[in-house]
């Protein structure tokens, strides 16, 4: 992923009342609306934290066939792979890290005893 990409996620994922969102539309697409009132923000706040969301990538938008004003907010799946592969190369490298230095203090643990 690029840099600006990963950058404008974890920005995102950085304020809480966004992560709350985020925890609210993995159950379920919501409308902002019912967004708004679960996690008690007025609606230009509410607006705010979807526009930031929506411009990283996050969450999509869609509209309601018969109300063209309503938008159903509901989680891209794309940008959580792409945070999860990058979290496994980090854990690849200390688990790599970790694994050098324990064969490095068991290479030397036999000297000290003696």
């Amino acid at each position: 992923m690029p840099r600006s990409d990963l950058d404008r996620t974890l920005v995102a994922l950085a304020d809480p009342a966004r992560r709350n969102i985020v925890e609210l539309l993995r159950h379920k697409p919501h409308r902002a609306g019912e967004l708004a009132d679960a996690l008690s923000l007025n609606r230009p706040r509410m607006s705010q934290h979807l526009r930031v969301l929506r411009q990283s990538g996050l969450i999509e938008a869609e509209g309601v066939e018969h109300d063209a004003r309503v938008r159903v907010f509901r989680l891209r799946l794309e940008p959580f792979v792409e945070i999860r592969n990058w979290l496994q190369e980090i854990e690849h490298f200390w688990t790599m890290q970790l694994a050098a230095f324990k064969q490095h203090a068991e290479r030397r643990m036999p000297k000290q005893r003696r």
